[in-house]
């Protein structure tokens, strides 16, 4: 099933989803969550923000970082992230040099900390069923 995803841009937006206060900070980001107020949003879509401070860095540094959470979202958020959420994904200063694989595995981590990780049915697949 293919997720949307969308971008928060609005700043009330970003306070609304900080003030619910339900947040996991891992060593390479944080997560913050809460349920989305769009009421034209479809089902199957999501809206994503992403911040940097200026304690990372010069804007180079921010710009860095917050490239690379928005290809780690990409990556992360269509197959486990849950729609009809609201995402803000804050940077943090170990966000520059933290390795891909484990910028990664802080996102999946936090998404499940949050309670917002999507259930995967958990079947083998046809051939293996097959085999055995």
């Amino acid at each position: 099933m293919a997720v949307s995803l969308n971008r928060l841009k609005k700043r009330a937006d970003f306070l609304r989803v900080a003030g619910l206060r339900r947040k996991w900070a891992a060593p390479g980001l944080i997560l913050q969550t809460a349920p989305s107020t769009d009421t034209e949003m479809q089902a199957d879509s999501l809206r994503v923000g992403f911040t940097v401070s200026k304690k990372v860095g010069n804007s180079v540094c921010r710009n860095r970082a917050r490239r690379r959470l928005k290809a780690a979202v990409g990556e992360i958020f269509p197959a486990d992230a849950t729609p009809g959420l609201d995402y803000v994904v804050i940077g943090r200063r170990d966000t520059l040099d933290r390795p891909y694989s484990l910028l990664l595995q802080d996102l999946r981590t936090a998404l499940k900390r949050v309670g917002a990780l999507r259930a995967v049915s958990v079947e083998a697949p046809k051939e293996a069923q097959a085999e055995a």
